[in-house]
């Protein structure tokens, strides 16, 4: 019996130094027979839990260390404690990082890279490409996140930095074959009543029949003019400037702006002024509002109301349209997205960009009863 207790200490310390490999025997049918029982089936359960620990940390490390997204777990007081094979060969030339300081390990790295880290937050960067054609001027772009948790009661940081160079390029590519499409189906659309027009216009001045030719003038001047607006939109949307903000008060904004498109007014105007670009912000309400009356709304119920917030304004522009589909919803402010028949989809994507450029954002939502609501979030700062 002693012997027993003494296995039993045996075992039971090396169960809290993980080793779960040893079992006890007892030949005697008596009391303590259960309790060897007890004790073997308690040392197989934590054997097979071990084991399957062990083998679920094998399959996150595999993962981990072959992801192409580079990884480093760095301790709040400053050494690497965890980098993967992405990280060693974007940051170290492919030897190891743990250990290191990370201060000292990004001594070395790109200027851009610590432009990203000391804006915190996660967001883009660009780097100029490295590899064997270094002399081509080529640029990755990379995407940091950043967070912190508690290890061990230790406060840590994990940095991920994903490559997304081929993903934005093939996402450019397509961006461009669908602009290309726009652009053709326009001018197409455009050219094609053009050469006819002028082509009728020349067999009547032939045959001397000139009383038709200020109607095929006029038509050509229409669609000639369509056309300059077309490629207006375009060369505005991809040279919007970036915001020149000056302080102005809401109710003379909204007034100026209700002397260029009907609008009912809903509420007061903050009476606090803010500061943007009234011309980019003009240029994106002038959009929406067109909008609205364009989506078979009734004049009348086309309402504009810019709230206070806590923080921020809200300027809400509001119809009594069909709405829209989610599908819709999903694509309105893609560039070049528009379920119009000769919509150029640049009006949404313009507005979203003003917004963003303020620091702000665009949302749309479907009203109970019909219609649609855009928002616009300001910030005041």
């Amino acid at each position: 019996m002693l012997s027993l207790f003494r296995a039993l200490t045996g075992t039971v310390t090396s169960y809290q130094d993980g080793d779960f490999s040893f079992s006890l025997h007892w030949p005697q049918n008596d009391e303590l027979s259960d309790l060897v029982a007890a004790h073997n089936a308690l040392g197989e359960v934590l054997r097979k839990q071990r084991l399957d620990l062990v083998q679920r940390e094998l399959l996150l490390d595999t993962m981990v260390q072959n992801t192409p997204v580079a990884m480093l777990l760095v301790s709040d007081a400053g050494p690497i404690v965890y980098a993967n094979i992405a990280a060693r060969q974007l940051l170290n030339q492919g030897r190891r990082l743990e250990g290191h300081q990370l201060e000292d390990i990004l001594a070395h790295a790109s200027p851009a890279l610590l432009e990203a880290l000391a804006r915190g937050g996660d967001g883009l960067f660009t780097t100029k490409a490295t590899g064997a054609n270094t002399d081509i001027d080529e640029e990755d772009v990379y995407h940091l996140a950043r967070r912190s948790f508690k290890l061990n009661g230790r406060k840590h940081e994990l940095l991920l930095l994903r490559q997304l160079t081929m993903e934005l390029r093939r996402q450019e590519v397509q961006t461009w074959k669908k602009v290309i499409r726009v652009i053709s189906h326009e001018l197409n659309n455009s050219l094609a009543p053009l050469t006819s027009l002028a082509h009728s216009g020349a067999e009547l001045v032939r045959r001397g029949q000139t009383e038709r030719l200020p109607q095929i003038l006029g038509t050509i001047e229409e669609r000639t003019r369509h056309l300059e607006n077309f490629i207006l939109g375009y060369a505005r949307f991809a040279k919007l400037p970036t915001p020149r903000l000056e302080t102005q008060h809401w109710q003379g904004f909204l007034t100026q702006l209700g002397e260029q498109v009907i609008f009912k007014q809903i509420g007061e105007a903050p009476a606090e002024p803010c500061a943007f670009d009234p011309a980019q912000l003009e240029q994106a309400l002038l959009n929406l509002l067109k909008n609205a009356h364009e989506s078979g709304s009734p004049a009348d119920e086309v309402g504009l109301e810019v709230r206070r917030l806590h923080d921020a304004v809200r300027i809400d522009v509001l119809d009594r349209g069909p709405g829209m589909s989610d599908a819709v919803l999903t694509n309105a402010l893609v560039p070049f997205y528009s379920t119009k028949r000769s919509g150029t989809g640049l009006g949404l994507a313009l507005a979203r960009e003003i917004a963003e450029a303020h620091g702000g954002r665009i949302t749309l939502t479907n009203r109970e009863g019909g219609g649609l609501t855009v928002t616009i979030i300001l910030p005041l700062a």
